[in-house]
């Protein structure tokens, strides 16, 4: 959901990917609407979340939090409530992009009932989490290996974030290399834009221009591989003259820092 409090296990980057597309296309006059999932009671089944564009809750599964895992039991409800929906409304629309592997499954459902173009965004690929896996709490099951080879099948065009993403496509998953399109994620420079370096270190109380600072954005959590992270800093400083390599850590805390504090063990 491009409305989910961000920093859970759940989400992070693809929410505001999402939200900030829907945004952007809706701002340049196309109409978007992003299906998602109810996971509370409270939630209005309608909110906007910019010009042209707004988010819609339908039911998939139970309203609450659920296991991303099971989610794949309730693809063929929640395109018939999208299908519904859309009937109810007397909306017709003129392409599908799905984002994830599950969406993707809807998607395909729909676009045999609307005959529509399909496109596809992976963010985050099944078999690559794999490869990189630590232990068998952080691998994916099997049904979302097979549900993606399905959709690269299945889609009209396959965006890729960078042109390892389209390797990776064409080498794990046998995908169309004539279907693929890479296109980079965006950057919103009213907020990420270069400041004058004293002025900023000594704002987050860093005076010192002479230390490296090596800064992390991300979800604390394992797979985001921080602990490489800082035994690669502490190697660095250990075996390069000067004095040191800083490294920041920013990530999420408050509400979700329980849910993730099994980064170190509890």
């Amino acid at each position: 959901c491009p409305q989910a409090l961000l920093g859970g296990r759940e989400t992070g980057g693809m929410n505001v990917y999402v939200r900030e597309l829907a945004r952007e296309l809706g701002e340049r006059g196309y109409h978007v609407d992003v299906y998602t999932r109810f996971q509370d009671e409270n939630t209005p089944q309608v909110e906007p979340i910019g010009e042209n564009a707004r988010v819609i809750h339908l039911e998939a599964g139970p309203k609450a939090p659920y296991d991303k895992n099971k989610l794949v039991l309730h693809v063929d409800q929640f395109a018939a409530e999208i299908a519904d929906y859309a009937r109810s409304q007397g909306i017709q629309y003129d392409v599908l992009h799905s984002h994830y592997w599950l969406s993707g499954l809807v998607a395909h459902k729909l676009q045999k009932t609307w005959d529509v173009p399909f496109v596809q965004m992976f963010h985050t690929l099944g078999e690559m989490k794999n490869s990189v896996a630590k232990n068998a709490m952080d691998l994916e099951v099997s049904a979302r290996i097979a549900g993606e080879r399905q959709v690269m099948g299945w889609a009209d065009r396959l965006i890729a974030a960078t042109p390892l993403e389209e390797e990776q496509m064409i080498c794990l998953y046998g995908a169309d290399p004539r279907k693929i399109d890479v296109v980079p994620a965006g950057v919103d420079t009213e907020i990420f834009y270069p400041r004058e370096r004293a002025t900023v270190r000594r704002t987050l109380g860093l005076p010192d221009l002479e230390i490296p600072i090596l800064l992390f954005v991300g979800r604390i959590e394992r797979l985001k591989g921080i602990d490489t992270l800082l035994e690669s800093a502490a190697r660095v400083s250990r075996y390069c003259s000067g004095r040191g390599l800083q490294v920041l850590l920013g990530g999420a805390g408050g509400p979700h820092q329980a849910e993730n504090a099994d980064l170190n063990g509890g």
